[in-house]
């Protein structure tokens, strides 16, 4: 056995990766910039892509093809929403494609603009990638086993000094 760290729970993994729609265009890279680094089960990744990278090992290359579905979902119709015209400044150049981020009780949640009129417009808030098919490619540079930050505490430290009490009798 190799003793090599797998990709898994309790491991940190970097990695650089590449991100590709079904026609091969390039979404999101981290190839020639700074590679990624992610705590396995930290929420960073989505659950499709931390899947396709458990068991792998540092040196391993894999191009993988998500499917919407185990990536960043299909699109739901329900996400596309008609809104007043009134509730948008009346400064704003709206046009088709514009992405407006709206507040929402969670933080912030963006919207593209899909078409409007006088009285009312229309936002898409489904994930632009919603609904596509992607090959994720990968490059493990490292896999750590990644010990969960415990408090050590120490033992009082201070030195202790004996003073013999003058006042005490033998």
């Amino acid at each position: 056995m190799s003793g090599a760290v797998l990709a898994g729970p309790g491991t940190r993994v970097t990695l650089h990766f590449t991100l590709r729609l079904a026609g091969g265009d390039i979404v999101d890279s981290t190839v020639g910039r700074a590679p990624a680094t992610f705590t396995w089960g930290d929420q960073s990744l989505l659950p499709g892509f931390e899947q396709a990278l458990l068991g792998l090992k540092a040196g391993d290359r894999r191009s993988m093809l998500m499917d919407a579905k185990s990536g960043f979902g299909e699109r739901n119709e329900e996400n596309v929403q008609r809104m007043d015209r009134s509730l948008f400044s009346p400064t704003l150049a709206l046009e088709p494609g514009l992405m407006i981020s709206f507040a929402d009780r969670k933080g912030e949640l963006p919207g593209v603009v899909l078409a409007f009129d006088d009285d009312k417009v229309t936002v898409d808030f489904n994930h632009p990638l919603a609904g596509r098919d992607l090959t994720f490619e990968v490059e493990i540079l490292a896999v750590e086993r990644d010990a969960p930050a415990v408090a050590v505490a120490l033992r009082d430290a201070t030195p202790r000094v004996a003073v013999a009490n003058p006042e005490a009798k033998p």
